[in-house]
């Protein structure tokens, strides 16, 4: 099958592209516009977060680049070595002195004075192990010993190094793209019911045993039951979109972002974006993250073989379902999971894996069979 694909057989996917630098350019701005104040208070610099997030972005679109010049089938060779490698990483952050510990999880990996959070590339890993497996035992799904139980071992493995550093957000996605790519290739209804029935009492059991996951779960059934505390985040990210109106307070007027909103420029860069620029502002946004969802399917319904659907498929839904799950969050529709925002939030390493899963995209889209 890899013979009979040519490269570069047609224009990579423009749409795509487009929203992409849409997103890339509107979150640089807001970085800035949101982070400023807070850069001059810590680092007497408020361009601190902009210069760091414009090099993210020069790093990033050189590996946007660089994968749509390298074949999506490449990325076969990777499948084993990349997990294991993931799993090496994933256990590397647990130990003292190479994990770093911020906001009370170890989720960053130190090495050689270069830090970057794992669990971004274990997402993408992930999709590429699941990807390549899948599309070889097409034949076998339908036995669960055969087709299932390894990819199932192994993601589960990766969830629960994931969720003792702790990341419950990061490992909720896992579960999800293992259980999407499992049904897209063709598992059978009954298997995927009962990984179902035995991941959701799992995730229900684990907020229940952490104090903080139950917090946020009341916080989100009544945030002003404990405004000053578990509810204040969610909040103030509503007083956020509540403040900017239809068209918003103007771009760098916000107040939310001065010190009364928590990371202004991560997980609640929609609410700066909803302040300062209101309702349409975030539509646009939305708009944006829906028309991208809508071309990477259509790229993986497209690609030339099994593996190029299945990968596309799998690194449209991890940004796909980031982005829902940050803007549900910080619109209050659903608990607060700790989750940036694709292409939005300031961040190095999720922004770069981002970046990378559009050129392979773009490089799959750019070759048919």
């Amino acid at each position: 099958m890899d013979a009979a694909i040519k490269k570069n057989d047609r224009s990579p996917d423009i749409i795509l592209l487009l929203v992409t630098l849409i997103l890339v350019t509107v979150g640089t701005a807001m970085i800035y516009s949101s982070s400023s104040i807070i850069a001059l208070e810590k680092f007497q610099d408020g361009r601190y977060f902009l210069k760091k997030q414009i090099f993210f972005v020069f790093f990033g679109l050189i590996m946007m680049v660089l994968m749509t010049k390298i074949p999506y089938t490449q990325l076969k060779k990777l499948a084993y070595p990349g997990i294991l490698l993931a799993v090496v990483l994933l256990t590397l952050v647990l130990i003292p002195g190479f994990g770093l510990k911020r906001g009370g999880a170890t989720r960053w990996l130190n090495l050689g004075g270069i830090s970057f959070q794992v669990t971004e590339m274990v997402k993408i890993a992930m999709v590429v192990f699941l990807s390549y497996f899948l599309a070889r035992k097409t034949h076998q799904l339908k036995n669960f010993k055969q087709g299932i139980v390894l990819p199932l071992l192994i993601s589960s493995v990766v969830i629960l190094l994931v969720l003792l550093e702790p990341d419950f957000g990061a490992a909720v996605i896992i579960a999800a793209i293992l259980l999407f790519m499992l049904c897209i290739a063709g598992a059978r209804i009954t298997h995927l019911s009962l990984l179902i029935a035995v991941f959701i009492p799992a995730g229900i059991s684990l907020i229940l045993l952490k104090g903080y996951r139950l917090a946020r779960l009341t916080a989100f059934l009544d945030p002003w039951k404990d405004a000053s505390n578990s509810g204040f985040q969610i909040i103030q990210s509503l007083l956020s979109f509540g403040s900017g109106g239809t068209f918003g307070v103007g771009i760098g007027d916000g107040m939310q972002k001065l010190f009364y909103l928590p990371e202004p420029h991560t997980d609640f860069i929609l609410s700066i974006i909803a302040e300062e620029s209101g309702f349409i502002g975030v539509t646009i946004v939305i708009i944006m993250f829906a028309l991208f969802a809508l071309r990477g399917f259509m790229i993986a319904l497209r690609a030339p073989d099994l593996f190029g659907t299945l990968l596309a498929a799998g690194l449209t839904m991890v940004i796909a379902l980031q982005s829902f799950i940050n803007i549900a969050g910080v619109m209050g529709l659903i608990p607060l999971k700790g989750l940036v925002l694709p292409f939005l939030s300031y961040g190095g390493t999720a922004f770069v894996m981002s970046m990378t899963s559009v050129g392979i995209l773009l490089n799959i889209s750019s070759q048919r069979a």
